[in-house]
């Protein structure tokens, strides 16, 4: 039986931090598994937000896509492309837009949310009110069966299946809906508590070099209510500890965790211990990262082979799309 196909991507819109990889690649490289798994690079979905800034979106491309190949992404294993070389997504994307109601759209909560948040963008566009929209293209087009989220995430996977329903009734049934593949992510916060984001300037980069991620995780906030050393800490509300639950050993969470209560590790020891743990687990990923910048050549090819399957899968979609719609 062929392996059920799962499809993600991810918005090229700079570099990647610890947070992309604890909230989606280390997930990704395990479904590749047990999947047929398609990964994207979003660079249509970045212009929603970036259209006046378009020149890093090309530069992050090849960025996010050496990251991928860095911490486990396989393309023996997966289809690793770009969205806007697969030119049938966009296609997809229009025809869609002629059967899907206005108010739809508007519902989708992200909508909203990111219109309050990203105060300084004018969102006003019609590409940011059917992006969600361009999303089911992403999906359907390679009539993908899973697509790991957030829970979050699960309206814009609602969207898709309530659209490939709705095309299916209109025409003829040629698009399985797909189901969203709620992944528990660990949550991993910026040094200074906040979401980590490039834009917050709080992250720590997968390429950060052993000093600077030293330097940021000598910075970052703890226990706000321990003001000394002597003073019981509470882990439970320490961004540092929850940095430690995720990359240091069991041994070495049961001891920060009781000696931290006990006022007898101090934030700034600590700091220092979980630096050195994610220096240490960065190393191989960054060995690897510069053996890929040496040769940029490799990672061009890996990429044309994966746009060239995408393309093969999506075009054939397109064919049976263009023939239940009888144009």
């Amino acid at each position: 039986m062929p392996k059920p196909r799962v499809l993600s991507g991810m918005r090229p819109t700079g570099k990647l931090h610890l947070g992309h990889l604890v909230g989606a690649l280390d997930n990704w490289k395990q479904l590749q598994e047990d999947y047929d798994c398609f990964f994207f690079a979003a660079d249509w979905h970045a212009l929603t937000t970036e259209y006046q800034d378009t020149e890093i979106i090309q530069e992050s491309i090849r960025d996010m896509m050496i990251d991928w190949l860095t911490v486990g992404l396989s393309p023996e294993k997966s289809v690793l492309f770009i969205q806007s070389r697969i030119k049938e997504h966009a296609e997809l994307h229009l025809l869609l837009s002629m059967i899907t109601p206005v108010p739809w759209l508007e519902r989708v909560p992200s909508f909203k949310e990111q219109q309050r948040e990203l105060t300084n963008r004018d969102l006003s566009t019609y590409g940011f009110l059917g992006y969600p929209l361009l999303q089911t293209a992403d999906i359907i087009i390679y009539k993908a069966h899973k697509v790991p989220v957030g829970v979050d995430q699960v309206p814009h996977v609602e969207l898709s299946r309530e659209v490939a329903r709705r095309f299916n009734f209109l025409y003829r049934p040629v698009f399985p809906e797909p189901d969203p593949l709620l992944t528990e992510v660990p949550k991993l916060l910026g040094i200074d508590g906040r979401k980590m984001s490039k834009s917050y300037d709080n992250a720590i980069f997968i390429s950060d070099p052993p000093e600077e991620v030293r330097r940021k995780t000598s910075v970052m906030f703890t226990d706000p209510n321990r003001i000394k050393k002597s003073d019981p800490g509470n882990p439970d509300i320490c961004n540092v500890f929850s940095f430690h639950k995720v990359y240091s050993s069991p041994e070495t969470v049961s001891r920060v965790n009781r000696e931290c209560r006990a006022a007898t590790l101090g934030c700034v020891e600590d700091k220092r211990q979980l630096a050195e743990t994610l220096v240490s687990y960065l190393a191989p990923i960054q060995e690897v990262r510069a053996r890929y910048l040496k040769d940029p050549r490799l990672v061009e090819e890996i990429l044309e082979e994966g746009c060239q399957r995408a393309r093969r899968v999506a075009a054939q979609t397109m064919e049976e799309v263009r023939a239940a719609m009888k144009i």
